[in-house]
């Protein structure tokens, strides 16, 4: 075995080994013990044995069938696990169903048959065997496809039911990671498929994809902690509908311009404490209550300094109008929304 033999071992190896503790890791050691990262979990174990076939066939020499037929079985489990996650992650309290339990019979009927295949099977004079070898091939590898197909549909509906300026941080995280893992899982298939078209590519190049990959999808996942989140964050709960109330009273009955507004007030009239109140504007508005109020503030005040009717209006009692209770507070917000003063913008205006 030469060195470039050992040095594929190592980048295929490592992969695998990494996708294993990071499977270890979702079971026994996240903050949040949740359905989601089990599926995870069980995906990256599967495909740790799925590929350590792949290393197996490619550096060993006259694997048993038996090996053969396993591994090739496991793909028939990546795809509903794959499917579950993202249904996991993205509906609250998502719990697979008895019935879906039938979407392992392939894997099963395969699996069980691998331990009935011989090597006289593979004789170059059995045309049948072949023949029913390679239509177990295709159909695995169409089988994974209509699965990552499938999820990428769940991920792109949920985009398009969750507009991006509608998201919230963690729903934002929760989807950039999915579409991430989707593409990532693709890549993995399309480089098993090029292999088997007329070896396009050399069979050790799906290991070492996957070894690519599966680091790169581990880095995401922590960067956008990933796996302390499930379809709860899209769960339909009342903070929604608090923050339509929030920005009716804000918004449409103006009390934006009422110099005395304070979160404590703004509590008050929905019913919620200080704390609850800063948290929905934080998470739905994106910003902190100062300059949620100070926001619409500024907005009034352009229309009153480019309005002919209020020219007479000095800057100052623009100010107050608005609802800030000092010019120098008025000034400053008005530099952070705008990038310059309330004079030189009214000057520029005109």
């Amino acid at each position: 075995m030469g060195f470039s033999d050992i040095l594929l071992i190592l980048i295929s190896g490592s992969g695998l080994l990494h996708g294993v503790l990071v499977a270890l890791y979702l079971f026994f050691f996240t903050k949040k013990r949740t359905g989601a990262n089990l599926w995870l979990g069980l995906l990256l174990i599967f495909m740790a044995f799925r590929i350590g076939k792949s290393v197996m066939l490619y550096f060993g020499k006259d694997l048993e069938p038996l090996f053969i037929f396993a591994g090739l079985s496991f793909l028939l489990v990546i795809g509903p696990l794959l499917r579950w996650y993202v249904q996991a992650m993205t509906k609250p309290n998502f719990k697979p169903r008895k019935v879906n339990l039938l979407e392992f019979a392939p894997f099963v009927l395969v699996f069980l048959s691998s331990f009935f295949i011989s090597n006289d099977w593979f004789n170059e004079h059995n045309s049948q065997a072949v023949a029913l070898f390679a239509s177990i091939i295709i159909f695995t590898y169409l089988h994974l496809a209509f699965y990552i197909i499938g999820s990428g549909s769940l991920v792109w509906k949920m985009r398009k039911n969750h507009p991006q300026d509608q998201q919230t941080k963690v729903q934002a995280a929760v989807l950039q990671w999915l579409r991430i893992l989707i593409i990532g899982f693709g890549i993995i298939w399309i480089s098993y498929v090029l292999n088997i078209i007329e070896d396009t590519v050399p069979y050790i190049v799906g290991p070492i994809v996957y070894s690519v990959v599966i680091y790169y999808l581990s880095f995401v996942a922590f960067k956008l902690k990933a796996t302390n989140g499930d379809g709860s964050v899209f769960e339909s709960n009342s903070n929604s509908v608090l923050f339509q109330q929030i920005a009716h009273l804000v918004v449409q009955e103006k009390l934006y311009l009422d110099s005395e507004i304070s979160l404590t007030v703004l509590g008050d009239r929905i019913g919620k404490s200080t704390q609850k109140t800063s948290e929905i504007i934080n998470q739905y508005a994106k910003r902190n209550f100062n300059d949620f109020i100070n926001y619409y503030r500024i907005q009034e005040a352009k229309e009153k300094l480019l309005d002919v009717n209020t020219e007479k209006y000095t800057i100052s009692s623009i100010a107050f109008d608005c609802g800030f209770s000092s010019l120098s507070s008025f000034n400053s917000a008005f530099k952070k929304f705008e990038g310059t003063t309330p004079s030189s913008f009214k000057k520029n205006a005109s």
